[in-house]
């Protein structure tokens, strides 16, 4: 039995009836897991430094309850108050992660967090999706007005982006929000040498951070030959997945997970398969799988430019970071922190994830649909054949 009739006009009865309830689902399904996975994966790290047993999961519950209001209060707006969020969230997150550079604190030689309220914000986290959805706007006006720098401003945000984050220096944030810009790219049908140039300049820039910094230079270096340097984290890592095996040692039963530096946050994956097994892995993967199947369909069947390029640039974020965080622990990508989407502790990263899969359900509801789209042109086309059989048949002398 249904909520909510379909002759319901109010915002919620809209709302329910447009947006992707599979979709939504699989969110609170990956929130729901990462309660749990946090709450068997934090005390052992909490403990370690000092805190109080339970002192990650209480801080994760007080953000997740926050994070999945903005997600569901984003895919209620309309694609107009989407584009405002996120030129105020754009702005905001310029303009604090200045302020980073000058008075944040320095953590493992990196300047990317500020206090507020006694919890750690990392501002460049939420230039992600606000990244992702200015680009696409920007470069879908260019389409509508041909007057119109929409690309040429796109590509100074993104310069202006991506310096600030070397500045602090965060690679893996700028490798997210180059990947979010190649693939706006490639979906607006720009040349493709300009993907190929994107490439090398990329390439260009692992390669002078490599030379350049100590820390990518062992992070690279151990990935390659794990007995140049320390490797404990990996070898942990992938040890948890073999103490796991197919069905996992049991809930709160995992033993590797005690020693395992971030258990609760770059490392959660382990976890899940050290006390859940290969099996429960395999069925978070899919969850992931899910989301973006369900997104990139919404986009074949929408016309509007700024709907394809904006979830099209959200959706390769959300699912690009999560490909990272579970290669780095099964080792097939160098060790990076980046947090497991809906999963991870990090009050930054849930906030952020909120905003991003509240602007993808929102942009992706039924009513962005037209009759341009595949789902609407093969229903005119339907309709014109039945009428043509009608016209046919009651025509004279037939």
């Amino acid at each position: 039995m249904s909520l909510f009739s379909r002759t319901d006009k109010s915002l919620i009865g809209q709302w329910w009836w447009t947006v992707d309830r599979g979709m939504l689902s699989a969110f609170m399904v990956l929130s729901l897991i990462g309660v749990a996975l946090v709450a068997t994966g934090s005390p052992s790290v909490a403990e370690r430094i000092g805190y109080g047993y339970y002192h990650f999961f209480v801080r994760h519950m007080i953000i997740l309850g926050p994070a999945l209001l903005l997600l569901l209060g984003t895919s209620m707006l309309s694609h107009k108050f989407i584009r405002r969020l996120a030129a105020l969230l754009f702005v905001g997150s310029l303009l604090t992660m200045l302020m980073v550079l000058g008075v944040g604190n320095d953590i493992k030689g990196a300047r990317r967090w500020v206090h507020v309220l006694g919890f750690s914000l990392q501002p460049s986290e939420f230039i992600k999706p606000s990244f992702a959805i200015m680009a696409a706007w920007m470069m879908s006006l260019q389409k509508e007005k041909s007057n119109f720098k929409g690309n040429a401003i796109t590509a100074g945000f993104y310069l202006l982006t991506v310096t600030l984050l070397i500045l602090q220096p965060d690679f893996g944030m700028t490798f997210l929000v180059t990947s979010i810009w190649a693939a706006q790219i490639f979906l607006a049908g720009f040349p493709f040498r300009l993907l190929v140039l994107l490439l090398i300049v990329g390439i260009l820039g692992v390669f002078m951070a490599y030379q350049g910094l100590d820390h990518v230079h062992s992070r690279i270096d151990r990935y390659l030959d794990p007995a140049s340097g320390d490797s404990y984290q990996i070898d942990k890592s992938l040890e948890a997945f073999q103490n796991g095996g197919i069905i996992g040692t049991g809930p709160g039963q995992g033993t590797v997970k005690m020693s395992l530096p971030d258990a609760h946050a770059d490392f959660i994956f382990s976890v899940a398969g050290e006390e859940m097994g290969m099996l429960f892995v395999f069925f978070i993967i899919s969850i992931y799988g899910l989301i973006l199947l369900r997104g990139y369909n919404r986009l074949m069947d929408s016309d509007d430019m700024f709907v394809v390029l904006a979830a099209g640039g959200l959706l390769t974020v959300f699912g690009l970071q999560a490909a990272v965080h579970m290669g780095s622990a099964l080792h097939l990508f160098p060790t990076k922190g980046m947090t497991l989407p809906f999963v991870s502790y990090g009050g930054s990263s849930l906030l952020s994830m909120g905003i991003t899969a509240g602007a993808i359900l929102g942009l992706t509801r039924n009513k962005a649909r037209s009759g341009l789209s595949r789902g609407g042109l093969s229903l005119q086309t339907n309709r014109a054949h039945r009428t043509a059989r009608r016209g046919v048949n009651t025509s004279p002398g037939v």
